[in-house]
């Protein structure tokens, strides 16, 4: 997939468990994981702003696009 979830990076900066993510955030733990092991398929708007206000970064920072070009 060309898009790369940087949200363990950001927990582990942190030192933050996805369970106190999901507690101070509200955002479903199975969604964080999710994003986390970049398993999920997708993200709603309302969970990237979420992210990026915990966080205090851009939507730039937690998903970045990987051109075909770094695959190879």
């Amino acid at each position: 997939m060309p898009i790369k979830v940087h949200l363990s990076k950001l927990m582990g900066e942190r030192k933050i468990k996805a369970l106190e993510l999901s507690r101070q955030t509200g955002i479903n733990k199975n969604t964080i994981l999710g994003l986390y092991h970049e398993t999920k398929k997708g993200i709603q708007f309302e969970t990237l702003e979420k992210l990026c206000k915990f966080f205090n970064c851009n939507v730039g920072d937690l998903i970045e696009y990987l051109s075909p070009n770094k695959y190879k």
